[in-house]
């Protein structure tokens, strides 16, 4: 049993999360855990425990004391996921059209895996989130919009208005993320300063204009259990066969983006991948703005065989002249489900 928590944000206002390209005019949809290991770590700074926590996550020959999921939207109780690349999209339907939901909840992976039929007439795709969501529902836990802002020369009185996109939060609908201890002396050591860390990312913002008060949100809250079955209740890897079915083999399904370690023995010849390219800029007292080094990671939503839990590992990513190491968290936090894979 691994100790863990699940941290849901409330945003109190819009929220600016990049989107792969880097243009002002677009926004994601999801905030990547290496993006929350960084707003982590400047957390941890201002509360004094930055290099025992560095320590704890990048020094520590084992693995990180702490592994972090990517931030997935929620609405009311709905959790939203990448589910496992190897069951979405099931096949075509003329009543719902499954690819275009990039989001589905966790319960519907939980069926999945356990080979349960899809009711169609129970769902439809919010095309502003790209969330499937339950057919009643009016809309999805956001939408993407853009807003105007100005900057005045205070000499010229010159106007400058550019235009930046950001996330608008439904009532009710947030970002829920996972933490994962690697053991119970790293719980009792870490539960409660990450979850110091969070309440203060609350109040400080995550994701882009921050000094514009975007990214905010209200207190969050925190629900403690165990993995797998805090994420799903009967447990993904224990998940039952439809009858007449054998047992499957058990792969790995990542929550996380993931470099993998040089211990890691990954079957790259099966299961269901796909890589995206990470970039983003240094921000640190020292150095402000410099574009750190590309890195090529695999994205949330994989499904990978290895014959133990995939590890990950993190690099320094610093541009030259930086003088300080600038990691890029490419830790693992995977789940073990049964092997299934959609006819394609």
């Amino acid at each position: 049993m691994q100790p863990a928590f699940v941290v849901r944000l409330f945003p109190s206002g819009p929220w600016r999360i990049g989107p792969d390209s880097g243009q002002r005019d677009r926004a994601g949809s999801i905030l990547h855990s290496d993006t929350l290991y960084s707003a982590v770590c400047g957390a941890m700074a201002r509360l004094g425990l930055l290099e025992e926590w560095l320590e704890a996550i990048f020094g520590n020959a084992e693995g990180p004391a702490v592994r972090f999921s990517s931030c997935y939207p929620f609405q009311q109780d709905v959790s939203f996921v990448i589910p496992p690349s190897s069951l979405w999209p099931p096949p075509p339907s003329l009543k719902v059209r499954w690819k275009g939901a990039r989001f589905v909840p966790l319960s519907l992976v939980e069926a999945m895996l356990a080979e349960q039929p899809l009711d169609e007439e129970s769902w439809r795709v919010d095309g502003f989130s790209q969330c499937l969501v339950p057919a009643g529902w009016d809309r999805g836990p956001f939408r993407n919009s853009i807003r105007s802002q100005a900057a005045v020369d205070r000499l010229s009185g010159d106007v400058t208005v550019h235009r930046t996109a950001c996330q608008e939060f439904s009532p009710g609908a947030g970002l829920w993320a996972l933490a994962a201890f690697s053991d119970e002396a790293a719980a009792a050591r870490w539960a409660e300063p990450v979850r110091a860390a969070f309440r203060l990312l609350a109040d400080s913002g995550l994701g882009g204009e921050r000094s514009s008060g975007w990214g905010r949100s209200h207190a969050p809250e925190f629900h403690d259990g165990v993995l797998p079955e805090l994420l799903l209740r009967n447990g993904a890897a224990s998940a039952v066969p439809a009858e007449g079915l054998p047992p499957a083999e058990t792969a790995y399904w990542l929550l996380s983006l993931f470099t993998p370690a040089a211990g890691d023995s990954v079957d790259w010849g099966r299961g269901s991948y796909s890589l995206m390219n990470r970039e983003g800029r240094v921000e640190s007292p020292a150095v402000h703005g410099a574009l750190k080094k590309r890195s090529r990671m695999v994205a949330e939503g994989a499904v990978i065989f290895s014959p133990a839990p995939p590890t990950g590992s993190a690099h320094n990513v610093a541009p030259e002249g930086v003088p300080h190491p600038v990691y890029r968290a490419g830790f693992a936090l995977a789940i073990p489900i049964p092997w299934r894979e959609v006819p394609r």
